[in-house]
């Protein structure tokens, strides 16, 4: 299972960040799929989908996979983050921020 050192991580930044006063599902069930993650705080859901970065197709097959669970959620915002493992590539170029609109509801894209 490639993603569970990058899913065990953020997990475990997450929970020292909501310390208590939320929760965090692991393959939270949307009805079609599961959402690697969705963190519940005060009364917000928070949709989190990991992707290993493997090329261009990562980022479109993710943006389609997360605004399906949004929709399923009745989400309007989300995140998802791209990790990028290639040691040729600078720290520069894995780390950004992006904003994407899809049918008005926002993905935040993060690369890490």
């Amino acid at each position: 299972y490639k993603e569970a050192a990058p899913h065990l991580i953020l997990q475990a930044y997450l929970q020292r960040v909501i310390n208590g006063g939320g929760h965090i599902h692991r393959e939270y069930a949307t009805g079609r799929g599961r959402v690697d993650l969705c963190v519940e705080y005060l009364s917000n859901k928070y949709i989190l989908e990991l992707k290993l970065y493997y090329g261009d197709k990562t980022l479109s097959d993710g943006i389609v996979q997360i605004s399906e669970y949004m929709d399923k959620l009745g989400e309007n915002e989300s995140w998802l983050i791209i990790f990028d493992r290639k040691t040729s590539k600078s720290w520069e170029e894995k780390i950004y921020w992006k904003e994407h609109i899809e049918s008005g509801k926002r993905i935040n894209i993060v690369g890490l």
